[in-house]
């Protein structure tokens, strides 16, 4: 099923007798989750764009590049950097914005503007019954009540069938710098993102893959220069700077995972302490690429490791299984959790039939 309008949409869920899987271009796609193909591709396009008041309505299925190009022609950008696993998980097709939000799938920049549920201000959805829903606005305020916005941000498609998506926006910067720092061990070189990170200079990303630690900054030119200085002496170590398209490619083999796409082995997403990050890597024995100055890793290991991560995690964070074959793709919730989330599915899809199976 393809349906171009909400209410079409919402008519088609209605109407299922069986489960859906929700998928809008394919892209980011994980779990187990079966059912009749329901497409949101036909929900596309861009309902409202306001460049001066940094605000931007579209279409859940409108297709990530296409606004990423309407943005850059104003000097905007979505500041939490969705990464592009296509590459990493070997697919083709189309990303889409409501895949982003399902997925809460956020960058780099995440250290600085937050998470693409920070920047998302309002949600319009199908729940499982059929029925509309919508929740937030055009602008950021605080409102008593459910914050549906931040719930439906990674929700992953279990809870309901995004139909228009909210953001604001951020103004592309003038400059933007990375640091390499090389000649340090994993410890040492974690150590300096941390550093980086605690420091007053507003470090757009904290990264550490291929021996080298990558720290940037971003804003007016002058100011970017400065601190670029100020860094490279609070870090010491070999340090050198690259610049502007230079320095934004690093940054998209870091977002994209660049490193490991093709390659043979399991692939694990790791959000952990920064503090224990490069013990972590050191249990498992993986190949690591870092960010968030150590809290998320990804980690390219031999198939199997799944029960030794989960040891080395116990209490330090948790695991999401994204390529190989077999093992839980999330990892198991607390009892609690395990209560909350069915609540929430009891009230929102009562039926159980959106993405059945994709989170437990």
């Amino acid at each position: 099923m393809r349906p171009s309008t909400e209410a079409e949409l919402a008519e088609a869920v209605a109407g299922a007798s069986g489960p859906l899987l929700v998928r809008g271009g394919g892209t980011r796609m994980l779990g187990l989750a079966l059912g009749e193909v329901l497409e949101t591709g036909g929900l596309s396009g861009v309902s409202l764009y306001e460049p001066a008041a940094l605000t931007l309505v579209v279409g859940a299925g409108t297709p990530l590049a296409e606004v990423e190009a309407l943005l850059a022609g104003e000097r905007q950008r979505l500041a939490f950097e969705p990464p592009d696993l296509r590459g990493l998980l070997g697919r083709d097709g189309v990303s889409t914005l409501g895949g982003v939000v399902a997925a809460n799938a956020s960058g780099s920049r995440r250290v600085q503007a937050g998470a693409c549920r920070d920047a998302l201000i309002g949600v319009r959805f199908v729940d499982g019954t059929g029925q509309v829903v919508k929740n937030g606005g055009r602008v950021m305020k605080n409102v008593t009540g459910y914050d549906l916005v931040k719930l439906m941000a990674g929700s992953r498609g279990v809870l309901c069938v995004m139909t228009e998506v909210s953001f604001k926006l951020q103004a592309l910067p003038e400059a933007e710098a990375t640091l390499i720092v090389e000649g340090l061990g994993d410890e040492d070189g974690l150590s300096a993102l941390r550093q980086a990170l605690g420091s007053p200079f507003d470090i757009s990303g904290a990264a550490r893959y291929s021996g080298r630690s990558l720290i940037r900054v971003e804003g007016m030119a002058g100011s970017v220069s400065y601190r670029a200085r100020r860094l490279r002496d609070l870090v010491g170590g070999e340090v050198a700077v690259v610049e502007g398209v230079a320095s934004a490619a690093l940054w998209r083999e870091v977002r994209d995972v660049t490193p490991f796409a093709g390659r043979a082995g399991d692939v694990w997403r790791i959000a952990t302490l920064p503090t224990v990050a490069a013990e972590v890597v050191a249990q498992v024995e993986g190949e690591a690429i870092w960010d968030w100055g150590g809290g998320l890793i990804w980690l390219l290991c031999e198939p199997g490791r799944g029960p030794d991560l989960a040891a080395v995690l116990a209490g330090r964070g948790h695991a999401t299984f994204v390529r190989g074959e077999g093992g839980p793709i999330f990892p198991p919730e607390a009892p609690e959790v395990v209560a909350l989330v069915a609540g929430l599915k009891a009230q929102f899809d009562p039926r159980g039939i959106l993405n059945r199976g994709m989170m437990g």
